[in-house]
């Protein structure tokens, strides 16, 4: 099968060297991206011959335009093609989408340095450790540390103006710095033992502590000494639970992949400083009837251009290509451990994670099970044409009539869709106006939509007949052809007891509260309720503080934003003095004191 015209004639001219390769619709959509040692013997095998694989029949039939870029190495294709994947996420490259990326856990650049657990983007001069698997594991490791070492896990704001201990002092789990209750060299020392904790130097703390013990001890101080013994029995007890093994390699990962009925799911348990601290699991999209190996090696760049990799890796398939396992080592400075065949504890290891991975593949299974009835009791019950795959639900909140915002929520096969959801500040409509607010947010999500938004399968109102009404209207203004479900409280306003308003029916509808599909109805109307509470509360607190200190002059946007910064909110501002604001930049002492008259309806002295 060969594409005409201008397509086979510029693949005619493509070299045989490395290089990655780039496909694109007729639209300039992005469909796939590839790496070859050999340009041209690659692209060239698309089109030579019809492909058994149906997916893949169906890529060469959309492609339009090629592009390539030419590089020097295997390795620095590899490279490219992962960043590729990651910023376009092409239909037909196997990616392994995650909506949340992996937690650290962080000790603040402070003299009295925070405790938290952190998503994102690593800042200096912050400390991170980690990537932990999931947050479950990130949270159980921040409880226990905070348990052992007394560490502050409260914000700036909340440190810099408590007067006077916290909850969690009173239940042994901070040392209350904020109000003065430890030195700071006392307060380090512990950030040196968690420190020492987290790089797997357990001996050197039980030493140093057992050390101290004994030094209270024969001091006659038996109160801390007894502190000292627990801590020593908390280490010795966690240590006992998680340390798996000892010497092997102390941070590893294990890779356990398998695929059944065409679905696969990896799983990644993570070893670290000779602990395990967890697992997760991941199910690639866009991998039917894809190889172990294009599976094994997308999840290869994608997660590791991302997190750097453990000295070893154990999987229960054999290494991805030497030019993979280089690049990988290079990004560690050192020589990757590939172990398939694992012996002793590793071999405990490998079979855990496969029995983990087989079991989450039975859950998802049954979810999908039970997603689906969910569906079809819904499309029997609405009476509708087709399966609702894709469904979107909208909201309005706002309070008497201010910061009026709009949420749009999206549930694909069922389960929610976050990266679709949409938020909308609705203005220039008269406040309160529920009517006016849905039908300014339909049309800005279907009159500008784009081609790149499908429509969804069911339209689902927060609210009845009058609502309904006016997303129908609307839609026919649009021109589209959409069923429309109106879902109201009902008269006692009681949960379980909704009313369902039909497109075309002129009588309501009730479900009974144990039907799969009102399930269904009531998880998405109460996700775009939350979604849509949620924006009114930022953009309420976002317009307030604006409001109160956008008046004051010679306070502009940096300066307004410096003070919410450094004092967590405007709550914190209003709670802070003069000699405080003053220390803030930019600010000063004539500034802070017009600040604090404003705020608190003082008289300016200057006045």
């Amino acid at each position: 099968m060969t594409k005409p015209g201008t397509l086979a004639d510029y693949r005619a001219t493509l070299p045989n060297q490395p290089g990655v390769y780039r496909y694109f619709d007729d639209q300039g959509k992005l469909l796939y991206v590839g790496k070859a040692r050999h340009l041209k013997r690659r692209v060239d095998s698309y089109f030579q011959r019809e492909s058994e694989n149906p997916r893949i029949r169906l890529l060469v039939s959309l492609i339009a335009t090629i592009e390539v870029t030419l590089v020097t190495s295997e390795t620095e294709a590899l490279l490219l093609e992962s960043n590729l994947i990651k910023t376009h996420r092409p239909r037909f490259n196997i990616v392994f989408r995650d909506d949340k990326t992996y937690p650290y856990l962080q000790l603040s650049s402070h003299e009295f340095p925070r405790l938290s657990w952190y998503r994102g983007k690593l800042h200096p001069p912050h400390h991170y450790y980690g990537p932990y698997p999931n947050v479950w594991a990130a949270r159980s490791a921040l409880q226990f540390l905070q348990k052992l070492f007394l560490l502050r896990t409260c914000d700036e704001s909340t440190f810099k103006n408590r007067t006077r201990p916290c909850l969690e002092y009173q239940i042994k789990r901070c040392s209350a710095p904020c109000v003065g209750l430890i030195e700071a060299g006392e307060y380090a020392q512990a950030i040196r033992q968690t420190e020492d904790f987290l790089k797997g130097k357990e001996q050197k703390i039980l030493d140093d502590l057992r050390t101290r013990m004994n030094q209270e001890s024969n001091a006659l101080n038996f109160e801390n000494a007894a502190l000292l013994r627990d801590r020593i029995a908390l280490i010795q007890q966690v240590l006992t639970q998680q340390t798996v093994s000892t010497g092997v390699a102390r941070d590893v990962d294990i890779l356990a992949l398998i695929c059944q009925e065409q679905k696969f799911v990896l799983n990644l348990t993570m070893i670290r400083q000779g602990r395990h601290i967890g697992d997760r699991n991941l199910f690639p999209d866009h991998a039917e009837a894809a190889s172990t190996v294009q599976v094994l090696e997308a999840f290869l760049t994608q997660h590791y251009g991302e997190y750097p990799p453990p000295a070893q890796i154990i999987s229960n398939h054999s290494a991805p290509s030497p030019e993979l396992l280089q690049w990988m080592s290079e990004g560690i400075g050192r020589r990757i451990s590939w172990v398939q065949a694992p012996r002793g504890m590793r071999r405990v290891w490998l079979d855990g994670a496969l029995t983990n991975a087989q079991q989450a593949w039975a859950q998802h299974q049954a979810q999908r099970l039970h997603e689906e009835q969910r569906l079809q009791t819904l499309q029997h019950v609405l009476e509708l044409d087709s399966l609702p795959t894709r469904m979107e639900c909208f909201d309005i909140s706002h309070t008497q009539g201010e910061a009026t915002v709009a949420s749009c929520v999206v549930f694909q096969h069922g389960r929610p869709y976050k990266q679709s959801y949409r938020q909308y500040h609705i203005d220039g409509i008269t406040p309160g106006d529920d009517y006016g607010a849905m039908r300014v947010a339909l049309e800005r999500r279907y009159r500008d939509r784009g081609e790149s938004l499908p429509l969804p399968d069911l339209l689902l109102i927060d609210g009845g007949k009058g609502q309904l009404a006016v997303a129908a209207e609307v839609l026919r203004a649009l021109d589209l052809r959409i069923p429309v479900l109106g879902i109201a409280k009902g008269p006692a306003r009681k949960v379980g007891a909704e009313t369902l308003w039909i497109q075309g029916h002129a009588t309501e509808r009730h479900l009974a509260p144990e039907n799969p599909g009102f399930h269904l109805i009531q998880a998405i109307r109460d996700e775009a309720h939350r979604f849509a509470i949620s924006g009114h509360r930022q953009r309420r607190q976002k317009r307030q503080e604006h409001s109160l200190l956008q008046d004051i002059p010679g306070i502009g946007d940096k300066r307004r934003r410096l003070l919410l910064q450094q004092f967590g909110g405007l709550k914190g501002v209003e709670r802070a003095s003069e000699a405080d604001m003053a220390e803030v930049s930019g600010i000063g002492e004539a500034l802070a004191h017009k600040i604090y008259a404003t705020l608190h309806g003082v008289k300016d002295r200057n006045g």
